[in-house]
């Protein structure tokens, strides 16, 4: 069995197949297909999430699962928010997204660091699923001007957690997976799946 991953993001395709592996399904990005990024014209997580899933279905065919996630900093009133890949601009890297956190927050000296990370992960069996599966996770942490790690992507090296005394990109992925937003919303989503969805999308 086979799925579209609405990402071409191969970190996040590796941390995503690992937790879905009990499942037996292969996930492949939807860049092996040739798919281009959907256009998020969305105002939330979840609208983002569905146009990504049903943009990736309808040109491959194929089921699909989307993640849209990103983190929220109080100080900066919930930014970078639904535009952490870009916050730096449309073709920012995460060494330019970190950047501007930290100028950012450095500007707010005495502002609290409160931050977290948001996930919604949407599955649709094709294009024109009227009731994708929508799962959603969050994981409370603390902003680091520092960052520390390498492990993980995006803005894990500043995200420190203070259940587990580092930072995202120092946790070891078990872990992780455990604790984070991801984590969470792939956890519930697997639920969902081994109860009723994976003999649902078979016999689609």
């Amino acid at each position: 069995m086979e799925w579209v991953l609405a990402s071409g993001n191969r970190k996040k395709l590796a941390e995503l197949a690992d937790i879905l592996a009990p499942l037996g399904v292969t996930v492949r990005p939807q860049s092996d297909f040739e798919v281009p990024d959907a256009e998020e014209t969305g105002l939330t997580f979840v609208e983002n999430a569905i146009i990504k899933a049903r943009h990736a279905a309808r040109l491959t065919g194929l089921p699909a699962i989307s993640d849209d996630s990103g983190l929220e900093v109080d100080a900066l009133q919930g930014a970078p928010g639904i535009y952490s890949a870009r916050f730096a601009g449309p073709a920012a890297s995460d060494a330019d997204n970190n950047r501007k956190l930290v100028d950012s927050l450095r500007a707010l000296p005495d502002a609290p660091r409160r931050a977290r990370y948001q996930c919604v992960i949407v599955f649709m069996r094709h294009a024109d699923d009227p009731v994708p599966v929508i799962c959603q996770g969050s994981w409370e942490g603390e902003i680091q001007l520092t960052p520390t790690g390498d492990g993980g992507f995006g803005y894990d090296p500043h995200f420190f957690v203070p259940e587990a005394g580092c930072s995202a990109a120092e946790m070891a992925p078990r872990d992780k997976h455990r604790l984070s937003h991801r984590g969470k919303a792939l956890s519930q989503f697997m639920a969902i799946a081994k109860e009723r969805l994976i003999d649902a999308v078979n016999t689609n």
